[in-house]
């Protein structure tokens, strides 16, 4: 199933010149990128979608019939010029980090590729505050320098060694013209936090500086310090010199020791403060926070991203951040790569009469995203599994090649040093010998009791599961989601400790029907008992899910041997 770009693009060329240039939004996006500036939420908000969209790779590729995207040929020109976007892979890292923050704030970004006189281009992604529009063409603002990018002719090649300009926007539904962002669509709410920001910091001040007012009876005289006479009163003086001594150094004694003052005995009882506080201090600071909540669900991401995740575990960070690239991220991407197919990469493929031109475009891959924090558990897990190389492990676990084992790898079907095959004797055979022990020979019964080890390991499993599923390991908040998750693979999803184990009773009562699997095969039921127990507490702590195979390795313990 294809999906609808929503982004839009144009080149700055004689066509395109009155409607690219224009820019009725510019007030706002300055005002957006004001915010960007005070405002952490809306810095960290832009900060991460430019960041995250930087880990995307781009790559060359056309639709096929069933909706899936095929790469082009390494020695393909659309293939050939892709690699050269921004001068390569680093270089495409910074265009998508930058592309990103101007989408989230002003919902719009320019691009401007100079030739350079000897070979290549120069790459630069512009705010819509250093590009203006200028009699004949557009000026931009490149490292402090004004570059005039002329309105040239849409049939002139790409490669001509003006530089161009390319206006990428995520447009608004009311006029296509405009853009859109989260940003733009939450200026008063951003107001108003300024606002409050601006209400929480007066009273903090008032705090250290107006602390109410004294009261005390006509005619009250305090002491007076050295060096005056009787007739002085220096009090207020001294109030004045601890207030400004508390404003510039609020770290000061002067700004927490109160003062000290004798007074008659008889005087203590008349003397009052007052205080300005009002119901309004604390109100200031619930509504800034009900503000962030505003801002935060308003944006195009999971609220919990921006607010923080500290109540939720890591099964339920996995499914925000995914829901984060879906929304935020890829949609985005889709914009950037819309752009530069349609008025970069075609029509450089069209001057180069490349039959195909049409087909190609500039693609995106967001799966960098989607790949789990914890490579290396998922690296033991698929290794056990003989799915990657002893040189795949070493490198998602933190080793280099240096690293390696002298001897023999572990398991020699995988690409490494090869193995040997030992060398017999002559009168020794590799078949399996008559005279072995049952216990290290697979019958019929084994495999049967394999099968009802593997029931009762499942059944055990998704107990614990649905027990789990009430523990604090997982919060109120996402037990709906828990719920949709098979209960027997919950453990994978949430972080248990060994000891957690028989806190919450997660295996009690789970091997009741162990003495009738045991008497049916001939098994002895408290060792069978032992290891399945065993067993299922190292899958919940390390959170790795049962399988058939691992089975029959579970079933070698030597207790569960069956005598000749």
């Amino acid at each position: 199933m294809t999906r609808e770009l929503v982004g839009a693009a144009a080149r700055y060329t004689t066509r395109t010149a009155k409607t690219t240039a224009q820019n009725p939004s510019r007030a706002q996006q300055a005002t957006a990128w004001g915010f960007y500036k005070t405002t952490p939420e809306v810095r960290f908000f832009a900060n991460w979608i430019g960041n995250a969209m930087s880990a995307a790779r781009l790559y060359a590729g056309r639709r096929r019939p069933d909706g899936n995207i095929e790469p082009a040929p390494d020695n393909h020109p659309a293939a050939q010029l892709v690699a050269t976007i921004a001068g390569g892979p680093d270089g495409q890292t910074q265009l998508l980090r930058n592309f990103g923050r101007h989408l989230a704030v002003a919902g719009e970004g320019w691009v401007v590729i100079q030739p350079r006189k000897d070979t290549g281009e120069d790459w630069h992604v512009l705010s819509v505050m250093e590009v203006t529009s200028k009699s004949g063409g557009l000026q931009a603002e490149i490292d402090g320098q004004a570059v005039k990018i002329p309105a040239g002719d849409s049939d002139t090649p790409a490669a001509a060694m003006d530089p161009i300009a390319i206006r990428v926007w995520d447009p608004s539904p009311v006029r296509h013209l405009e853009a859109d962002s989260p940003v733009l669509g939450s200026l008063e709410q951003l107001e108003e936090l300024k606002l409050l920001s601006a209400a929480v910091r007066a009273i903090a001040r008032s705090r250290l500086n107006g602390r109410g007012v004294l009261l005390v009876p006509k005619g009250t005289r305090f002491p007076s310090t050295p060096g005056t006479s009787d007739a002085e009163d220096d009090l207020i003086d001294v109030f004045m010199t601890v207030a400004e001594t508390a404003y510039r150094d609020p770290e000061s004694a002067a700004a927490t020791v109160p003062i000290i003052l004798e007074v008659p005995p008889e005087l203590l009882a008349q003397i009052q403060r007052l205080t300005f506080e009002s119901d309004f201090d604390e109100l200031a600071i619930k509504l800034r926070q009900e503000v962030l909540t505003r801002f935060a669900n308003g944006c195009d991401i999971p609220a919990e991203i921006l607010l923080g995740m500290a109540d939720v575990n890591h099964w339920g960070t996995w499914s925000l951040t995914s829901e984060a690239i879906r929304l935020g991220i890829e949609p985005r991407l889709a914009t950037v790569a819309h752009a530069l197919t349609t008025q970069w990469l075609r029509p450089l493929l069209e001057s180069d009469h490349v039959a195909d031109a049409d087909q190609w475009m500039v693609c995106a891959d967001s799966s960098p995203l989607r790949v789990r924090t914890n490579r290396a558990q998922t690296a033991l897990e698929v290794y056990d599994r003989g799915g990657i190389s002893d040189i795949a492990l070493r490198r998602e676990t933190g080793f280099d090649e240096a690293d390696a084992p002298t001897t023999a790898p572990r398991r020699p079907d995988m690409p490494n040093t090869p193995v040997p095959a030992p060398r017999l004797p002559a009168d020794e055979t590799t078949t399996e010998p008559d005279t072995l022990p049952a216990s290290a020979t697979t019958t019929a019964t084994d495999g049967m009791l394999a099968a009802a080890a593997d029931g009762l390991i499942w059944a055990a499993l998704s107990a614990a599961g649905r027990k789990l599923e009430r523990t604090p390991a997982c919060p109120r908040s996402q037990r709906a989601q828990a719920r949709e998750i098979e209960p027997a693979e919950l453990h994978t999803l949430v972080a248990v400790d060994a000891a957690e184990v028989d806190q919450w009773k997660l295996l009690d009562g789970a091997w009741s029907r162990v003495p009738e699997i045991a008497a049916r095969y001939g098994r002895a039921p408290e060792c069978l008992a032992a290891v399945l127990d065993e067993y299922a507490r190292e899958l919940i702590a390390a959170g790795i899910p049962h399988t058939f195979e691992q089975t029959t390795s579970v079933l070698h313990a030597p207790c569960l041997a069956v005598a000749a």
